[in-house]
């Protein structure tokens, strides 16, 4: 074996520093994109850390939310009930008022048949007992089974009232009666 020529050397040389130059150029730019890398992945790393964090808060405020409307919900649902029974308590309480209402429109409206009949009881009294039964009457026309007591007579005392003053009747003819349950 021959030994190389100085050229053949000089051009290894190069060569060798050439490359050399390549390995550290391409060393320098692994090391660069690493680096990159490395910086990315911390990067994504303080991102995914972030998301988490902000995933957990906007759970966290979910959760809170639907605890809150849930309790809300079951209030709302309290009341509805409450207010149900109210309503069929109050139903129950027109109805008994509606009925007593009746009544006393049909008292009201049986007033004058009635002021009129106590008039008559009244006159009856006034008029004292019967003296003797074979004794005729003060009123001898009446025969047996007839009495004074007729329609006719019953209207002449439409006037009559058994309030000492008249003028609270009508005063009263306009107010609505109630009464206590």
């Amino acid at each position: 074996m021959s030994s190389p020529s100085p050229v053949q050397i000089r051009e290894a040389n190069a060569h060798l520093a050439a490359l050399y130059r390549r390995v550290t150029d391409l060393e320098q730019r692994l090391e660069d994109a690493e680096k990159t890398v490395r910086e990315q992945a911390e990067s994504l790393i303080r991102k995914d850390e972030q998301l988490r964090a902000t995933t957990q808060e906007i759970t966290e405020a979910k959760d809170k939310e639907i605890f809150f409307l849930h309790e809300k919900l079951c209030q709302s649902d309290e009341s509805i009930h409450k207010l149900n029974q109210t309503i069929k308590e109050k139903d129950s309480l027109i109805g008994q008022l509606q009925h007593r209402c009746q009544l006393l429109d049909n008292i009201c409206k049986s007033r004058p048949f009635l002021d009129s009949m106590l008039a008559q009881m009244a006159e009856a009294e006034r008029m004292g007992p019967v003296s003797d039964l074979g004794k005729p009457t003060t009123n001898s026309s009446l025969k047996d089974g007839e009495s004074t007591c007729s329609p006719s007579c019953l209207s002449n005392h439409k006037d009559f009232s058994l309030s000492e003053d008249d003028s609270d009747d009508q005063e009263l003819d306009g107010v609505v009666f109630g009464t206590t349950v």
